[in-house]
């Protein structure tokens, strides 16, 4: 089992890559592989709404001068799927929101390729908007078919400067459970039946 981790933060090692990290543990706790990459401050670009996914039908997205076609592959190769981002503006960031667009809209062209994976969003928030980009995560999954675990509480963290969340006890806590249930939900939904 694998599950990969976008950090949609162009902040490297800031408070949303500690706070995957948090989760990605736990996740190794349990023997399962883990990735990160790394889409924030990255090459990924809006939809351009052409539509072509759903002619050509190759799970892939029509517009190749991005990295989005390299993270979809992931996706697809992955049983579960965690995407973080901060918060701007009391929403996801652009890099996050192209990640969600493309490659809801290519999974949905092909099938709903992505139909029964294990989808986490992740957000951290300085102070306010938190549970809008939360949703906007969730969103993308519900729509994808996908099965998101739940936790102690909505999967935030609170913090600005790189290394405050490291404060936030709950968001913590929050995350080290988000990551054992996702852990279990997996392996529910790899065990033969």
């Amino acid at each position: 089992m694998k599950v990969v981790a976008f950090n949609g933060s162009p902040r490297k090692g800031g408070n949303t890559e500690q706070s995957i990290q948090v989760v990605l543990e736990e996740l190794q706790k349990q023997g399962i592989a883990t990735e990160l990459i790394q889409i924030g401050g990255g090459n990924i670009h809006g939809c351009i709404a052409c539509y072509k996914c759903f002619a050509n039908k190759d799970r892939q997205c029509a517009v190749k001068n991005d990295e989005l076609n390299t993270y979809l592959a992931k996706m697809i190769e992955a049983d579960g799927i965690i995407i973080g981002s901060p918060v701007y503006f009391s929403n996801v960031t652009t890099e996050v929101k192209a990640l969600i667009d493309r490659a809801g809209l290519v999974a949905r062209a092909n099938d709903n390729l992505l139909r029964r994976k294990a989808g986490a969003p992740l957000v951290v928030a300085r102070r306010a908007g938190g549970t809008f980009a939360f949703a906007a995560i969730n969103f993308f999954f519900f729509i994808s078919e996908m099965i998101v675990p739940g936790s102690t509480y909505w999967n935030l963290a609170i913090g600005r400067d790189p290394g405050e969340i490291q404060n936030d006890d709950e968001g913590i806590k929050t995350f080290k459970q988000l990551g054992q249930n996702m852990a279990w939900l997996l392996k529910k939904l790899n065990t033969p039946s």
